[in-house]
């Protein structure tokens, strides 16, 4: 199962979260039928997403990360909710590339380091928070420790990871993201710094010892204790409803012309390949419904 685990350490100067997220990133390479690469930079990225979204206290709020590197993977997207259940997509989800020359998947390669990270915090105000920075690697977890610290100024470290199986299935996902909070004692960032250069590689830590032994790893030496897991999941927030609203929000005369080609219209949605049927009936019922405001 799926879940973020949540811990604190050093008298609470210290916060950890990590992700363990095999299914979830499995479940979106088969939606977008992603090649090796591509899973990769969708899946750090869903995972990014997935921590920082559980960040969130507000019931209702979402965040959405955003990657735009001038690389041939286009533009990835990743939305979480405030439990950290992630949808997301991916301009080219075919992408792949030779391994890099220590054996990894260059996932920086695909995504590029000409463009920015955004984060969008929609916290159910009249404007959602927006924070970006330009890209230091394209990899991903290097641009959203530089996101932490450059937007929220919150000393960070962050570490991302998507191990594929020859079969092309995902066979492990996950990462963590560090923190240091404020009257932190300077020597912490020293031990937290060795014990992260020191660790195991992270996706064989998920796939061999679980998540638990990420905290062992990087928080070595500093006594720590659990405070939350939470389960998670990819999970879309679609519906033939909004799909409907979505419909009413165009033009009447476009809506009409529609319905007069007396034709089916179908919806597929980007996140999670749902399809929606609207037939000439529903078109008609919503091509000829009161709008709002009229009455």
């Amino acid at each position: 199962m799926d879940r973020i685990i949540r811990a604190t350490a050093a008298d609470g100067f210290v916060k950890m979260a990590v992700v363990d997220a095999r299914e979830l990133v499995e479940r979106a390479r088969q939606i977008h039928h992603t090649a090796p690469t591509a899973t990769a930079a969708l899946g750090r990225t869903l995972c990014a997403a997935s921590i920082l979204g559980n960040m969130l206290k507000e019931e209702d709020a979402s965040l959405t990360i955003r990657v735009q590197g001038g690389g041939p993977a286009g533009q990835i997207i990743a939305v979480s909710d405030h439990e950290g259940n992630v949808r997301g997509l991916m301009e080219n989800p075919g992408v792949d590339l030779p391994l890099r020359a220590d054996g990894k998947l260059d996932v920086g390669g695909a995504v590029g380091t000409d463009g920015m990270l955004t984060v969008s915090r929609d916290l159910g105000l009249r404007e959602p928070y927006v924070g970006s920075v330009a890209l230091v690697s394209g990899e991903i977890a290097e641009d959203v420790t530089a996101y932490l610290l450059e937007s929220e100024q919150v000393p960070s470290a962050c570490a991302l990871g998507v191990l594929v199986d020859t079969d092309t299935s995902v066979k492990a996902a996950g990462g963590f993201i560090v923190q240091l909070m404020p009257g932190a004692d300077e020597a912490l960032i020293g031990t937290l710094e060795e014990n992260i250069f020191l660790m195991d590689q992270l996706t064989t830590v998920l796939d061999e010892d679980g998540a638990e032994a990420l905290f062992a790893q990087v928080l070595k030496g500093l006594p720590y204790h659990i405070t939350e897991t939470t389960p998670v999941s990819y999970r879309c927030a679609c519906s033939r409803e909004r799909f409907a609203r979505a419909l009413t929000t165009i033009d009447r005369a476009d809506l009409v012309d529609m319905v007069e080609a007396k034709e089916d219209v179908e919806i597929v949605c980007d996140f999670c390949g749902t399809k929606y049927v609207f037939t000439h009936d529903d078109l008609r019922a919503l091509a000829f419904a009161p709008k709002e405001n009229e009455e």
